[in-house]
């Protein structure tokens, strides 16, 4: 595998990373993993890290050094790898091709951002009008010069299909540890961070992002609060949105409501911070997948989302999911409804933790192994016939 980012960059792409390094040596596979170098550092056993640089306008990744990376392909060589896996579209991307191709064995990439929304949040110097055709053109171009495509919900198969994908593509969520998310402490947390057992309380997980759409939360939570006085949204990430996020809710006075925690390990205080909530509100319009609807739902949390892109996946046709627009009234709309009595909390709660079992790690590791397999004799036949021919 390679990729622009890893641990301890925390984000999707790192969980989705780390998820399928765990499972798939379980199932026969040797996955090692080339990724930047980062000022701190995270212990973790198959990674090559590679000398990186910072980026002035977003600091929170790095840039990977091309010729150090490509450095590594004798020693690469001598490992006799089956494939290279692709995960991001910047230098791991061109690099990832480039090793493939000399070391003569199939690539494979995953489409985990749906970057023609997230580049107008980032790129400010290009006009809006732009960011759009330039990122499904390129992302067309860099899917299409692979061997398959690996999108993580049937929407984000779809939009590259929109865009003029011709790769195959498998449609391929990382999936959760459900063991991990469903033993939390609600009690210990709540303790730790002075929660009374009184107050309701809603929980966000995620970059604190401008595309995470985080601000419909927080009006959302100022209607709530007339209803439930003793409301309370939990905010839990970090990011660059942060400072935007804790002027909006001073300005609307709701100190008492929304709490910023921060990023919480998601080894140890993630869990028990989804035991600790009752609800899980979720408003982003530009998931591929949004793992962390489906760790809420493993909790055994009802779940109030926008069923946009890979969300609708998850939240469709699921008895402990209920769809919301993207509108603060409404929103808080489907939160009271869900939170109107104990019997409908109890009820969503086990109708979620049910759904969640189909999205267990295992269960699409073993369908990345299937991919893996079929892309592997794709390009054996395919070397064969053109020997043949030859």
């Amino acid at each position: 595998m390679v990729s622009d980012v890893y641990f301890p960059r925390v984000n999707g792409v790192s969980t989705s990373i780390q998820t399928f390094r765990r499972e798939l040596p379980r199932l026969g596979v040797e996955v090692d993993l080339i990724c930047p170098e980062y000022p701190t550092d995270y212990a973790e056993g198959g990674i090559t890290r590679i000398r990186s640089r910072y980026l002035p306008f977003d600091p929170e990744d790095r840039l990977m050094n091309r010729r150090d990376l490509m450095l590594q392909l004798p020693s690469l060589a001598a490992r006799n790898y089956d494939l290279v896996h692709v995960q991001t579209p910047f230098v791991a991307h061109y690099s990832g091709i480039k090793l493939a191709r000399q070391l003569g064995v199939p690539v494979l990439t995953t489409y985990h951002t749906l970057f023609e929304e997230y580049v107008e949040h980032y790129a400010k110097m290009i006009p809006s009008g732009w960011t759009k055709p330039i990122m499904r053109n390129l992302s067309r171009s860099q899917c299409n010069a692979t061997d398959g495509v690996v999108a993580p919900s049937v929407p984000m198969r779809d939009t590259l299909l929109k865009y003029g994908v011709t790769a195959p593509i498998d449609v391929i969520p990382t999936g959760i540890p459900l063991q991990q998310f469903s033993s939390g402490h609600r009690t210990a947390f709540r303790a730790r961070h002075d929660i009374s057992e009184e107050r309701i309380v809603a929980l966000f997980v995620g970059r604190a992002a401008h595309e995470k759409n985080i601000d419909l939360l927080i009006y959302a939570a100022d209607r709530i609060r007339h209803v439930h006085p003793n409301f309370l949204l939990l905010i839990t990430g970090e990011g660059p949105a942060e400072d935007h996020l804790h002027t909006l809710v001073k300005r609307l006075d709701l100190d008492h409501h929304v709490r910023f925690l921060g990023y919480l390990d998601r080894n140890t205080e993630l869990p028990d911070c989804y035991a600790a909530a009752d609800i899980f509100t979720f408003a982003s319009l530009t998931e591929t997948q949004g793992l962390v609807v489906i760790e809420a739902m493993a909790a055994g949390l009802p779940v109030v989302a926008i069923p946009a892109m890979g969300v609708a996946d998850m939240v469709d046709g699921c008895a402990g999911a209920l769809a919301s627009s993207n509108d603060p009234e409404a929103f808080a709309s489907s939160v009271l409804s869900v939170i109107a009595s104990k019997e409908r909390l109890s009820s969503m709660s086990k109708a979620a933790a049910a759904h969640a079992q189909a999205w267990g790690a295992e269960l699409n590791a073993e369908k990345l192994l299937r991919m893996y397999r079929r892309t592997c004799e794709g390009r054996r036949s395919l070397n064969t016939i053109q020997s043949d021919a030859s």
